[in-house]
């Protein structure tokens, strides 16, 4: 393989990965969407559609497999980034069970109105798909000074996930009888918390293919921790 039609092929997969992004940016706001609004009918495609997401996933994997396979010699950098694609795809295609989950919580809820007006949750939700769309595109730019940024709205998240928590278990202990549809709302917030997590991990790998260092981005406390992995 020469270094034109390497080149042409990792360009042809980042632009797969970016078109996932876009998938579950839909996926995900589609079925808070859905949930919002009790649309179950949405929530119900929704759901059925991400096997697309899950088949995206694998023809990404198989042809990032297939190019390192056939790519000879490889170089470090390449491998890198190759390796880190392998990995990005799966944690995408897990947001899109994380999407799927809230849709099931859509349809679960039914037309049964809601215990509470859902405000945060929404919020949540721009903000998470927010960083999902930027961590990808710093991936694909290979863009480290923004992958490092990006987490520390992780904060934000995780201040939303806690009110939410707060007003929903204050419901439950005032009426049990709103504990079910408590629970699912909860499950809901938590996924969206899941999913700002699963950020991280993208920029933690865009770090690693453009400086070949992988740091563990702990945002809790406001640093990072770094481990040099040189790799040539």
């Amino acid at each position: 393989m020469t270094r034109v039609t390497l080149d042409k092929k990792i360009k042809q997969l980042l632009e797969e990965i970016l078109a996932l992004q876009c998938m579950i940016d839909n996926a995900t706001r589609g079925a808070m969407e859905a949930l919002k609004n009790h649309d179950v009918e949405r929530a119900r495609k929704i759901y059925r559609d991400d096997i697309e997401i899950n088949k995206l996933r694998f023809a990404l994997e198989q042809n990032t497999m297939i190019t390192i396979a056939t790519q000879q010699p490889i170089v470090a950098t390449d491998l890198r980034l190759l390796a880190s694609i392998l990995e990005i795809v799966g944690e995408l295609e897990r947001m899109g069970d994380y999407a799927k989950g809230i849709a099931k919580i859509c349809i679960q809820i039914g037309d049964e109105p809601h215990i509470k007006p859902l405000i945060d949750l929404p919020k949540m939700t721009d903000l998470v798909v927010s960083m999902l769309n930027r961590s990808v595109n710093a991936f694909v730019n290979q863009d480290a000074e923004t992958a490092r940024l990006i987490p520390a709205e992780d904060d934000q998240v995780d201040l939303l996930y806690h009110a939410i928590y707060s007003e929903l278990v204050q419901i439950m202990t005032l009426d049990q009888s709103t504990m079910d549809q408590a629970n699912l709302l909860l499950w809901a917030a938590h996924n969206l918390e899941r999913m700002a997590d699963r950020v991280t991990n993208i920029c933690e790998r865009t770090i690693y293919v453009a400086t070949g260092k992988l740091e563990e981005l702990d945002v809790s406390d406001d640093q990072s921790r770094q481990f040099d992995k040189e790799s040539g």
